[in-house]
């Protein structure tokens, strides 16, 4: 029953971080990293009681990802498992989990030949040992952003990975399949041909529809689309414009369930920048008006989504109060209707770049901190009870 397990995640949060518990709501804190380098770009995923963890950290004198995992709710993690050697810049992982099996996508940067390519990554044992990399481009310009996802219904042996590239003189959106748990690729796709730049690519898999959100600055000002795969990526339908306003639309979140499509967003039209929200319940066919879900005096950015049938959980952050903090906000059906926004940091230092993971019975939020005088990587924990 889910009161019982939204319970026991609780007693397990409360018996790991009980002297950790923020007064503010029902969130805990656990500090992930304790580097003397900077830790950041983290992203979060959840499988039953496992939480997943992957970053980039500057300590060994570039940047290399890093891995960490709980396998019991929270109570104990593994030790920091470094998943690259390259020389390089290894930059912004993405995770994905299905399972035993764990999936990280990143971007390498080298400063000597200023290219910039796309590397995958897999452990079939909950990252106790992982796989040799593999390299998913090869250009000689810069490949950005890497996003994974994977077909849970399947048993996680389709994975979709996204990204953008400025081979052609422009920025343009990219994709790439394993139809096999990642063993072997097909071909890139190119899918936008653009005049101008389609950047930060999200993707979000249900079966076999691919779907995929950008932003791209075609128009003038950057602007949200869309596109559509019904067939596992082997094609895709028109692509769909998403915003059509006077200022910069950007920084796409994307979440997919069922037939309910979940769009958030970064946007500059009200004078300063605020998070917008779109829903379409026909798989991306039609879409409902766009939501306002914050109204500051300061900046609010990077919008993390996650759903969990009729939930929505959106964290962001804003700097309103000085400096980046961490806030949370929740509808219960949908969409139509969202609860207060929640502040999840009180720090002396900088809270932002969430990413957000929820698995039924807990939310989880990672987020970088520089409050320790460098960035090291946090979490914030809730059992339901919001």
């Amino acid at each position: 029953m889910r009161w019982l397990r939204n319970l026991a995640w609780g007693v397990m949060i409360l018996w790991a971080f009980g002297a950790a518990v923020d007064l503010e709501g029902a969130w805990w804190t656990k500090r992930l990293t304790y580097n003397p380098g900077s830790s950041w770009a983290s992203d979060i995923a959840l499988y039953g009681s496992s939480i997943s963890v992957v970053w980039s950290d500057d300590t060994p004198g570039n940047y290399e990802v890093y891995f960490k995992k709980s396998a019991d709710g929270g109570a104990t993690w593994t030790a920091a498992k470094r998943l690259t050697y390259s020389g390089a810049w290894s930059i912004a992982p993405a995770i994905a989990v299905n399972g035993s099996a764990v999936y990280v996508v990143w971007g390498e940067y080298d400063e000597i030949t200023q290219q910039d390519e796309i590397y995958f990554r897999k452990s079939a044992d909950g990252g106790a040992t992982w796989k040799t990399l593999k390299r998913l481009t090869y250009t000689t310009d810069l490949n950005y952003w890497p996003y994974i996802g994977v077909d849970l219904a399947v048993n996680g042996s389709n994975i979709y990975v996204t990204w953008h590239d400025d081979a052609q003189g422009n920025k343009e959106i990219f994709f790439r399949k394993s139809a096999d748990g990642g063993a072997s690729w097909q071909t890139a796709q190119r899918l936008t041909y653009g005049s101008g730049s389609s950047e930060d690519p999200a993707v979000s898999v249900t079966a076999s529809n691919v779907y995929l959100a950008w932003h791209d600055d075609v128009s003038g000002d950057d602007e949200i689309y869309f596109r559509k795969s019904v067939d596992g990526g082997a094609s895709w339908k028109a692509v769909k414009m998403l915003t059509t306003n006077s200022s910069w639309s950007y920084s796409a979140a994307l979440h997919v369930l069922g037939s309910n499509v979940y769009v958030a967003w970064t946007d500059g039209t009200p004078g300063n920048n605020e998070i917008y929200f779109r829903k379409s319940a026909d798989g991306g066919s039609n879409w409902q008006a766009a939501k306002r879900l914050t109204f500051t005096a300061g900046d609010s950015g990077s919008p993390t989504l996650g759903v969990d049938k009729t939930i929505i959980y959106l964290a962001w952050h804003d700097d309103t109060p000085g400096n980046n903090e961490v806030y949370f906000r929740r509808s219960g059906d949908g969409g139509a209707n969202w609860q207060a926004s929640q502040r999840l940091t009180f720090t002396a230092g900088w809270s932002g770049y969430p990413s957000l993971a929820y698995n039924g019975a807990v939310v989880c939020v990672a987020y970088e901190d520089n409050t320790p005088g460098n960035s090291e990587i946090y979490l914030k924990y809730s059992s339901g009870s919001f």
